[in-house]
């Protein structure tokens, strides 16, 4: 039985700044702030004592500084009038090689104007040359200058710099139990009031954040927190909510010559699946397929490969374990077909994972790592291949095609990789992860049978630890 209360704090000595108290979003998202600034914001002002008082500051900090899209003229009165402003902004900076310059992109701002930012402040956060940074930014104005305004203070939201060999070593001082309690709480839930299987299959969702080349399908019943965990987990993933979807949109647009949500993401989530409209559907599904079976793309004249990972979700009103062929009607037209069930490398069981009711109860009170800081752990996981490695070296699979077997290696790898970050684990660690892999495999191969049974023979999926 896991001390939730022990490992939460030891938690907190381990990681410090990279972890917060969970339950802090339960006291609202701040205006119209992203989720993990709310919550870092919180932290910071409150720490582990929630009050009227801190939140109340946190509220003047945001009214003061943070400014909406159509407010950009507003700034740049303030600036010119001022010769400084301050704000809350989300920043990307592009570097410019044939002046050698710094351009800093406000990207809740639509400033068009350039703006310079020194070469100090990025070296100190190197993160504002990825996927961009929050923070609390000064810019000058200097009417005289060739490009007028100026980055000149920088204080992050996030963690500047973060060093996936740390967190690796602080692993080390957790058990494999207190580890998938800290991943659930990371991710908003409850670990308290989960048995086990739950919270693997709960986990087995952020397998396409950590795990290249992966696809997956999950369905089950509404208000389980399908979408959630991947709006709320990651910057990397890209959610289509039902709606049409266009090869240039999804693969590469042709008339800008600019790379689709594939060539770019680490995850693109394809949710209510069953509302999901491919434009040129042909096209679309020949592209989408061997995409999943290959890891390439083309469109036009563009060629290339991408580490993407595909997840398809879908609402369906079921309790308990179903025959896959239920599922069929699910699923639109387009996809009603053995070709593309065959490169899903697995189904989660979405009708085993309960119900969001009362927040108080179901949702987190305990420390987990902050939301940013997470996302990008898991986005320099997809980059560590020695787990399947060591799958393929040391796991005998039975009954099994290609297919099959880079399906369950990607799944246990994914698996391990969040449950065993340090590279260290034992054949129980190992037995866990495949057999989660086999099963979610199965029911692929169940599915197969079921839709094509002169082509697909039944069989059932198994596997030897070797030694």
């Amino acid at each position: 039985m896991v001390d939730i209360d022990n490992v939460s704090a030891k938690l907190k000595y381990i990681y410090d700044q990279a972890v917060v108290r969970k339950d802090l979003i339960l006291h609202g998202q701040i205006g119209r702030m992203p989720r993990f600034i709310s919550e870092y914001l919180i932290a910071k002002a409150c720490g582990d004592h929630i009050t009227p008082e801190c939140l109340k500051k946190v509220s003047e900090l945001v009214e003061r500084y943070y400014r909406e899209p159509q407010e950009k003229d507003r700034v740049k009165f303030d600036l010119v009038k001022n010769g400084r402003v301050d704000l809350i902004a989300e920043i990307k900076v592009e570097k410019d090689v044939d002046t050698g310059l710094n351009f800093a992109n406000l990207l809740n701002i639509p400033i068009e104007d350039p703006i310079i930012i020194p070469d100090i402040i990025v070296e100190n956060n190197p993160r504002l040359l990825e996927m961009g940074l929050w923070g609390k930014v000064t810019i000058e104005y200097n009417p005289t200058a060739s490009i007028k305004m100026t980055v000149t203070d920088f204080k992050p939201f996030q963690i500047a710099e973060i060093e996936l060999e740390e967190f690796a070593k602080g692993r080390e001082e957790f058990t494999t139990e207190e580890w998938i309690d800290i991943l659930i709480s990371t991710i908003g839930y409850n670990p308290t009031i989960l048995p086990k299987r739950k919270k693997l299959i709960i986990l087995t969702r952020l397998l396409p954040l950590v795990e290249e080349n992966i696809n997956l399908m999950e369905l089950g019943p509404r208000n389980t927190g399908k979408t959630y965990v991947f709006s709320n987990s990651s910057f990397y993933a890209r959610i289509f909510s039902g709606g049409r979807i266009s090869p240039a949109v999804l693969i590469w647009n042709l008339a800008r010559d600019a790379p689709g949500e594939i060539p770019t993401r680490d995850c693109v989530v394809f949710d209510e699946i069953a509302k999901i409209r491919f434009i040129n559907a042909a096209e679309m599904m020949g592209k989408l397929k061997h995409f999943m079976a290959s890891g390439e793309y083309e469109r036009g004249k563009r060629k290339g490969s991408s580490g993407c990972s595909l997840a398809f979700l879908g609402n369906v009103d079921v309790s308990g374990e179903r025959p896959i062929e239920d599922f069929t009607y699910v699923l639109p037209e387009d996809m009603r077909d053995v070709a593309f069930i065959d490169r899903l490398h697995g189904f989660i069981p979405g009708w085993e994972i309960p119900k969001v009711g009362k927040a108080e109860v179901y949702l987190s009170r305990y420390y987990g790592f902050a939301t940013d800081y997470f996302s990008e752990i898991m986005h320099q996981l997809r980059k560590k291949h020695e787990f399947i490695a060591h799958i393929t070296n040391n796991v005998e699979l039975q009954n099994v095609d290609r297919r099959d077997q880079i399906g369950i290696e990607r799944i246990a790898s994914g698996l391990l990789k969040l449950l065993t970050p340090h590279g260290e684990f034992t054949n129980e660690d190992l037995k866990l992860a495949m057999d989660i892999a086999i099963e979610y495999r199965q029911r692929i191969a169940d599915w197969l049978h079921y839709m094509a049974p002169g082509e697909y023979r039944m069989k059932r999926i198994g596997y030897r630890v070797k030694g």
